[in-house]
């Protein structure tokens, strides 16, 4: 009898264990659904942050879900009206998608961190992203306008003093109550920025210690930047500086300059070629930036004689230049060496700063001894190709053009912006297609403006992102507004970024399927002509770019867009998901091939009660 009821007590512990664990299968099927892979807490498409968007904006999941698989034709459903995006958890706030650790490490990727290949661009899959509205921090406020920005920002807006501790005996930033304050200074020129420059514009002899050098000067490159202040002081000699840093352990630098109202970048010399082409600067700066210029037998240092001019400087501040301990003179005597051997002389040294200057012309390249390294690139490199192209350890040499005129033959600064630049012929354009294009270009900036009304003042905007700048003129028809502009050029369009760059204005290659190195809420204007069109050709998803336009937008920032109707017609049905509001509208007649649209984002706040929600 007792084995009999030890049986039965074992067949019931069975059961009831079979049914927890039948129990606990149900729940996760119905938990992350049968067949959608990509709805986790962390990726687009997720049934959490959906619910979370549905509860706050009042939408609907399921339209939701079908608008956002809606096919690219200009037919408009009018019987799906999109209620709300989902809104992302604090967490979220400051997401870069191609350029977040989190979303590397949960792709599983080999990265090589001695090359710095984990602060490279590497874009999750259509099916991980997030497509939620990514929300402002606690207490956020509409920037403060330039020029005051340059020199304080709300600490609200980029709650990070991490910085301002670190590099409190450098003089980078103060905090101060509810502001954060930027004196000037940088790690090797605690003084000010404005000072440094002038001792470099003196070292090179430069009229009235002016770095401009009298308009011949006009774009720098400044890698390792900081919080951007060398670019910022830069401004007030007309020098425009494309500041350069990663998102490293000095978290949100370009956050910073970028709040500040300062043309600034997120990327990284590491192995794949920056997105500028060849030619593009005058002078590029390196300041205590902690980058092994030897490595890989010199490839970084050739990465930027690729970007530099025909006679452009490299102006080096570091400890190599002048200590005089055992292990920096074996550096400064290899780099020494090697630069020698890249044709490069020393314009000026003193004190603790180097700077060296790139050849004119062709001449000592093919003067050099057979077999010397680096190696001249192979005839058949194109040096302007940069989008996802590996680095080389080869020198770039010049084009007949360059090499016999002894330089690139652009104008001095302002005249520059106006004038043909001769690399206009390695595209076929004329110099009458060149002003066609910009008398175009300022009618239709005329015309916006027109739109806009009072809806715009002289310091509405500061950071403006044309997103298809074709040959810079929407920049240049803006020439008399206190703006600064970063014109994008799609990747796989004519490479007309060294254009924009002869102009003397400065930009990056982007490819707008995926989504821009920059932080959320660092640009006041974006404009978009015909991008929505050009996307859709490549099958890439409009939503995902409205969300990135988003992402990218401040708050009461403005966006113009200019495309076919049925592409405005699209984006209208939007606005309230997007918190959008038209702000100005073209008339829209028959048979027009183009319609303008221009929207503002609204300042919104998520409750605390979606902060740190998961």
């Amino acid at each position: 009898m007792m084995r009999a009821k030890s049986d039965g007590g074992q067949k019931k512990r069975l059961f009831l264990s079979v049914g927890l664990v039948g129990i606990f299968l149900v729940f996760l099927y119905f938990y992350y659904g049968s067949g959608n892979s990509g709805e986790s807490a962390l990726e687009y498409g997720t049934r959490s942050l959906r619910r979370l968007g549905s509860s706050y904006m009042g939408g609907d999941e399921d339209k939701q879900e079908d608008s956002s698989n809606k096919s690219g034709s200009d037919e408009v459903d009018n019987s799906i009206t999109p209620k709300s995006f989902p809104v992302c958890d604090d967490r979220h706030s400051e997401m870069i998608p191609c350029l977040d650790r989190n979303i590397h490490s949960q792709m599983r990727l080999k990265l090589d961190l001695s090359l710095m290949e984990h602060y490279e661009r590497h874009c999750p899959l259509p099916e991980r992203r997030f497509n939620c509205l990514i929300p402002p921090p606690p207490g956020y406020k509409i920037p403060i306008k330039w020029p005051a920005s340059r020199d304080e920002v709300w600490k609200a807006n980029i709650p990070h003093t991490h910085l301002a501790h670190e590099k409190s005996d450098q003089n980078w930033m103060v905090v101060k109550g509810d502001k954060i304050n930027f004196p000037g200074g940088g790690t090797h020129f605690h003084y000010g920025a404005d000072k440094y420059i002038a001792h470099i514009a003196n070292m090179l002899n430069f009229s009235d210690n002016n770095l401009n050098n009298e308009g011949n000067l006009r774009t720098v490159f400044d890698v390792g930047c900081g919080v951007a202040s060398f670019g910022g002081y830069l401004l007030a000699s007309n020098i425009i500086s494309m500041s350069l840093a990663p998102n490293d352990v000095h978290q949100n630098q370009i956050q910073f300059a970028l709040e500040r109202g300062i043309p600034a970048y997120l990327g990284v010399l590491g192995t794949k070629r920056l997105p500028y082409p060849s030619r593009s600067f005058e002078l590029a700066h390196c300041s205590r930036c902690r980058i092994d210029w030897l490595q890989r037998d010199g490839i970084l240092l050739l990465e930027l004689d690729r970007l530099l001019r025909p006679g452009g400087y490299f102006a080096y501040s570091s400890p190599e230049a002048y200590a005089q301990d055992e292990e920096d003179l074996r550096i400064w005597k290899q780099m020494s060496a090697l630069v020698e051997r890249m044709c490069w002389k020393i314009a000026a040294k003193k004190n603790q700063t180097v700077i060296w200057q790139k050849p004119l012309t062709n001449d000592c390249y093919f003067e050099r001894e057979p077999g010397t390294q680096p190696s001249l690139c192979r005839s058949d490199d194109d040096p302007d190709a940069v989008w996802n192209v590996a680095m080389e350890t080869c020198i770039t040499p010049y084009s007949d053009h360059d090499h016999k005129t002894g330089g690139s033959g652009l104008a001095p600064w302002p005249e520059r912006l106006t004038s043909p630049p001769p690399r206009l012929a390695d595209l076929g354009y004329s110099s009458e297609m060149f002003d066609k294009d910009m008398e175009l270009w300022k009618q239709r900036v005329d015309t916006y403006w027109n739109l806009l009304g009072s809806k715009i003042g002289s310091d509405t905007i500061r950071n403006v992102m044309d997103m298809k700048a074709n040959l810079g003129s929407f920049a240049a028809a803006l020439k008399d507004k206190n703006v600064w502009v970063m014109n994008v050029v799609p990747e796989d369009g004519p490479n007309t970024l060294k254009i924009v760059y002869d102009r003397g204005l400065i930009g990056s290659i982007h490819n707008w399927c995926e989504a821009f190195s920059t932080y959320p809420r660092t640009y006041d204007m974006l404009h978009a002509w015909s991008i929505f069109s050009d996307i859709e050709k490549k099958g890439c998803s409009r939503e995902d770019l409205l969300l990135e336009i988003d992402r990218i937008l401040r708050p009461s920032g403005l966006v113009i867009i200019r495309d076919r109707p049925g592409i405005i017609d699209f984006v209208k049905k939007y606005l309230p998901a997007l918190h959008w509001e038209e702000a100005a509208v073209s008339e829209i007649h028959d048979g027009d091939e183009e319609a303008v649209l221009i929207v503002q984002k609204k300042l919104w706040l998520a409750p605390e009660s979606f902060r740190d929600t998961e």
